[in-house]
């Protein structure tokens, strides 16, 4: 997409607002599914969690992709979105076994990482196929909130209750289709990556009627120029003919499994925001935007970096300003960043704002969470209109006090 693009969706729908870019999504869907040409059966289970507009699981449904959810409503919006239940893929974590069953019953794959949840399951449904989730004990990601494979992390069986696992199995006599394992987000190190598939190898020789194997994912993408990313064709290249190898021990053909979700969206996404403010104090100059982390946590939350560009004045002198939002606490974008100058009614555009940026708003302050566009051939697409009071009003009741 070009700068002049993207001004003219804020003019024709207003700011703050949310953009995808569709090829984007599509050439990242296609080089991780060219990485792993080399393996016959290979699915990709988009997280959805990354961002669960249904015009944009259409997209991905339309490509191929298969889904993962978390919660029984990503699954009905999967369902809604066109996803068939056998596309579909539920992973949860400290859900309630009420919620679990209803999924099963609608023909779901269950992904179990917890072993009471896997006992009472098989005993009740011993027919339903299942996959494990472990924990490979392998710590890996970004940051401690999505580092999910380390051994104080609440996600997954560990590797070393193999032996109960086993016997759970044994004495429920249910059938586990898959092995599953998620290390973490942002993996640089593709070795460590390896590893830890080696262990999900040597847990699947355990499990003689396996379907597939699912590695998660994780795969980091550059937040900036020259930025580091995960070499996902080496990683293809590696982990492809170690899987083929393991396929001829194992004695059957299997699926490999992903669950990309920043991977495959964050690049794609653009969030626009126009300047409210520019104010000097002794020591800083702030760029005050109309929005705040009730429409863009992550900095705040993870530390995460968006480079962010003044595409009202792309050519002007840089200068160094703090980025905040409008939220009664503080909500800062970036610290001391050199940004092209900056004047009151510019519109400032985030970068890498399609992966976990409008699926964790909220209405904090009352606010209005923004419209999202989906920018496909050539031509803005308003997939999700903008908040109104009768959305913040819609489900509280007034009663007398």
């Amino acid at each position: 997409m070009q700068t002049k693009d993207l001004l003219e969706l804020t003019k024709e729908f207003g700011n703050p607002l949310y953009v995808y870019d569709a090829e984007k999504i599509e050439s990242q869907y296609k080089r991780l599914t060219k990485a792993f040409s080399k393996v016959e059966k290979l699915r990709i289970n988009y997280a959805m969690k990354a961002l669960s507009n249904v015009s944009v699981l259409k997209l991905l449904n339309n490509l191929g992709s298969g889904l993962d959810t978390v919660s029984i409503q990503e699954v009905h919006l999967g369902l809604h979105a066109g996803f068939t239940p056998d596309k579909i893929i539920f992973t949860p974590n400290g859900v309630s076994f009420e919620e679990i069953e209803e999924v099963a019953k609608l023909g779901v794959q269950i992904n179990i990482d917890n072993l009471s949840v896997l006992e009472h399951f098989g005993t009740k449904h011993p027919k339903t196929p299942v996959c494990i989730r472990i924990n490979p004990h392998v710590m890996a990601g970004g940051n401690s909130n999505i580092s999910v494979g380390h051994i104080d992390s609440k996600f997954g069986i560990s590797v070393h209750q193999l032996p109960h696992l086993l016997r759970i199995v044994e004495n429920t006599k249910m059938t586990i289709n898959g092995i599953h394992m998620h290390t973490g987000s942002d993996i640089l190190d593709i070795e460590v990556f390896l590893y830890a598939a080696e262990i999900l190898f040597n847990t699947a020789k355990h499990f003689k009627n396996l379907e597939f194997l699912d590695f998660g994912s994780g795969f980091k993408v550059p937040y900036k120029k020259d930025d580091i990313e995960t070499d996902i064709e080496e990683l293809g290249k590696k982990l492809s003919k170690r899987f083929v190898e393991f396929e001829k021990e194992y004695g059957s053909k299997l699926t490999l499994a992903f669950e990309p979700g920043k991977y495959l969206v964050s690049e794609a996404g653009y969030f626009l925001a126009k300047v409210n403010v520019v104010k000097q104090t002794t020591s800083t100059v702030f760029a005050g935007i109309d929005s705040g982390f009730n429409h863009l946590i992550r900095p705040m939350f993870y530390g995460s970096q968006h480079v962010i560009e003044n595409i009202s004045n792309p050519k002007g002198k840089e200068r160094f300003y703090t980025v905040v939002g409008y939220i009664c606490e503080t909500d800062t974008f970036a610290n001391n960043r050199r940004i092209a100058e900056i004047h009151e009614g510019d519109v400032l555009c985030f970068r890498n704002a399609g992966a976990y940026c409008f699926s964790m708003s909220s209405n904090y302050n009352s606010r209005f969470k923004p419209a999202e566009v989906l920018w496909k051939n050539g031509k803005g697409h308003l997939i999700r209109e903008r908040q109104t009071m009768d959305d913040i009003l819609k489900n509280q009741i007034m009663v007398e006090v």
